[in-house]
C-alpha cells in the first residue's frame, strides 16, 4: 500500500521523535556514568563491554557460521582491549604512563576521546551533506573525502580550544589536545570504517536495535573501539 504525503510525514515525524528521545535518554545515561564518580564510570563502560561482545559474536555468526568461535578471540583486543584502556584513564588503576598526569585518574581524558568523536561524526556528517562530492570509500558509501577531511579539521580545532580555556584541561599543553583529537578523528573514522565492513559482510543493517533509531552497541561504539587504544599509547608515551 502507498503512503500518502500527510502519512509520510507522520512517519517521518514519529521517526524523528523516536530517534531523538532515545538520543536524548542515551546522552544523559553516558553523562552520568562519565560525570557520577569510578564506580558509575566502570559499571557503564562494563555494560558497553557485554554489549558490544554480544553483538560482536551475533554477526560472526553470521559471517562464519559453526566456525565463529575461532575468530571470537579477536573480541579481546577489538573490545577488550580498549575498554580496558579507557578504565584506565579514568581510575589509573594500571600502572601506565598515564599517571604521571592525573595521579589517581580523572574523566579529562575519557571526555576527550568521546567528544572529539562525537564531534567529528557530527562535523563530517555536516560538511559532507553540504558539499560532499568525493566518494570515500565502497564500503561506506555515504561518506565523502570533503566530510571526513571537514569533520576531522573541526574536530581537532574545537577539541584544542576546549582543551586551551577550560580550567581543568588547562595543565595539559594544546598540542597534546590537538594530537588527540587529530588521532580520534582518524582512527575513529577507521573504526567507523572497520565495522561497516563487519555489517556488510554479515549482510545487515545495524549491528544491534538496543537504541531505537540508531542501532547497537557496536553502531555507537564502534569508532572508540578503535581509537581508544591508541590515545592511551599517545598518552602514555608524550604527556
Amino acid at each position: 500500500m502507498l503512503l500518502n504525503n500527510n502519512n509520510f510525514m507522520a512517519l517521518n515525524i514519529e521517526t524523528f521523535k523516536t530517534r531523538a528521545l532515545t538520543a536524548l535518554i542515551f546522552v544523559v545515561v553516558m553523562m552520568g556514568g562519565l560525570l557520577w564518580n569510578k564506580t558509575g564510570f566502570i559499571a557503564l563502560f562494563t555494560l558497553i563491554h557485554f554489549g558490544c561482545w554480544f553483538e560482536f559474536i551475533k554477526l560472526l555468526r553470521k559471517i562464519k557460521g559453526s566456525k565463529f568461535f575461532i575468530y571470537a578471540f579477536a573480541g579481546l583486543i577489538y573490545i577488550s582491549l580498549p575498554m580496558l584502556m579507557m578504565i584506565d584513564l579514568r581510575t589509573s588503576f594500571l600502572n601506565s604512563g598515564c599517571k604521571a598526569v592525573f595521579p589517581e585518574g580523572s574523566i579529562v581524558f575519557p571526555c576527550a576521546i568521546l567528544f572529539s568523536i562525537w564531534i567529528n561524526d557530527t562535523m563530517a556528517y555536516i560538511v559532507g551533506s553540504f558539499i560532499g562530492k568525493t566518494p570515500f570509500s565502497s564500503i561506506s558509501p555515504k561518506k565523502t573525502w570533503e566530510g571526513t577531511v571537514g569533520g576531522a579539521v573541526l574536530c581537532v580545532v574545537t577539541i584544542t580550544l576546549l582543551g586551551y580555556f577550560i580550567p581543568l584541561t588547562k595543565a595539559i599543553d594544546f598540542k597534546h589536545w590537538m594530537a588527540i583529537a587529530a588521532i580520534c578523528a582518524v582512527f575513529g573514522t577507521a573504526g567507523d570504517l572497520l565495522e561497516s565492513k563487519l555489517k556488510r559482510m554479515a549482510d545487515v543493517k545495524d549491528s544491534g536495535s538496543f537504541m531505537p533509531g540508531h542501532g547497537g552497541f557496536l553502531d555507537r561504539f564502534d569508532s572508540l573501539l578503535v581509537a581508544t587504544p591508541f590515545v592511551w599509547l599517545y598518552i602514555c608515551l608524550f604527556v
